[in-house]
């Protein structure tokens, strides 16, 4: 349950967890935007705890349909910091019987970091990781087996639109402000990358989902297909931000892959992903289609069975 999108991943596990990949049943997402019109006063807003209730009935419907006899709930950002989190946990139990687990941030980083390297091949050197949620973004530095330094930031998207989104086309003085903001509110995050240097981002989520179908498009590829890892030039990266920065927010719909839940905090989170790029020095970015649900995933398959 992100505070932009609810995540739903019905999959069959093996008998044993050394006899392969377990088989996906089931993979959607809806946009419920649960942190819209609330997340920055601290309350998820009626409109958006109402669908979310909705979604939760519709996806107990669904593992019901397939039969589903293991169950792993977790809740983030929104649900989190809102007032009204734990009324929202304990209707979606009265409602659906899924008992949510609302996730500290630092266990969230580490799922994400999970899921990550289910997808790229990080090696010895070390990355930053940055998944960009509607809530908090967080970021891990790590390779293949160690993570070095992780935190969770409650600056996410909506928290960006919301204090930073003042005119569409965004205007310059916004971006300024948003960067000067993020040199405060991310000042632990550039003393461990000056201290790990991390030699690329690795970014996951929808963000740079989005980004990478962009990139796509303008090779003439299917956007719509989406591989576990996609490189991202920077020379890329910087013909989408700097269309998407001239863009309005109708223009900004017309592009490939554009969904009406990313149309504006796609720009907001842009001006972050600048911001990294340029104060950490990254050369180029790798996009991660797996994250926070493929870590968990990835968890429960290498539990111990009972």
């Amino acid at each position: 349950m992100g505070t932009n999108t609810f995540h739903l991943l019905i999959v069959e596990l093996p008998q044993h967890p050394a006899a392969g990949e377990p088989t996906v049943l089931l993979r959607t997402k809806v946009g419920v935007k649960l942190g819209e019109g609330g997340i920055s006063q601290g309350e998820i807003a009626p409109a958006a705890y109402q669908r979310a209730l909705h979604t939760l009935q519709a996806f107990q419907e669904e593992m019901e349909l397939h039969q589903v006899a293991d169950v792993r709930a977790t809740a983030t950002s929104a649900v989190r910091v809102a007032r009204n989190g734990p009324e929202l946990v304990q209707d979606i139990f009265e409602q659906t019987g899924i008992r949510v687990e609302v996730i500290p941030g630092a266990r969230e980083a580490e799922l994400i970091c999970l899921g990550i390297r289910r997808a790229v091949c990080l090696g010895a050197e070390p990355h930053l990781m940055m998944d960009i949620g509607g809530g908090s973004v967080e970021f891990i530095i790590a390779n293949a087996d160690t993570i070095f330094w992780k935190h969770s930031f409650e600056i996410g998207a909506q928290r960006l639109l919301d204090q930073f989104f003042r005119h569409d086309p965004m205007h310059p003085a916004d971006v300024q402000a948003e960067h000067q903001f993020l040199h405060t509110a991310l000042a632990p995050m550039l003393a461990a990358a000056e201290h790990f240097r991390p030699v690329s981002l690795i970014g996951a989520s929808g963000t740079f989902d989005t980004l990478g179908g962009m990139q796509a498009a303008r090779s003439g590829e299917d956007y719509a297909h989406q591989p576990a890892a996609r490189a991202i030039s920077l020379d890329s990266f910087y013909h989408s931000y700097n269309q998407l920065l001239a863009l309005t927010h109708a223009e900004r719909l017309q592009l490939p892959g554009m969904t009406p839940l990313r149309a504006d905090m796609i720009v907001v989170a842009c001006v972050l992903i600048d911001f990294v790029l340029k104060t950490c020095r990254l050369p180029h970015i790798t996009a991660s289609a797996y994250a926070l649900k493929e870590g968990l995933l990835y968890e429960m398959l290498h539990a111990p069975r009972a």
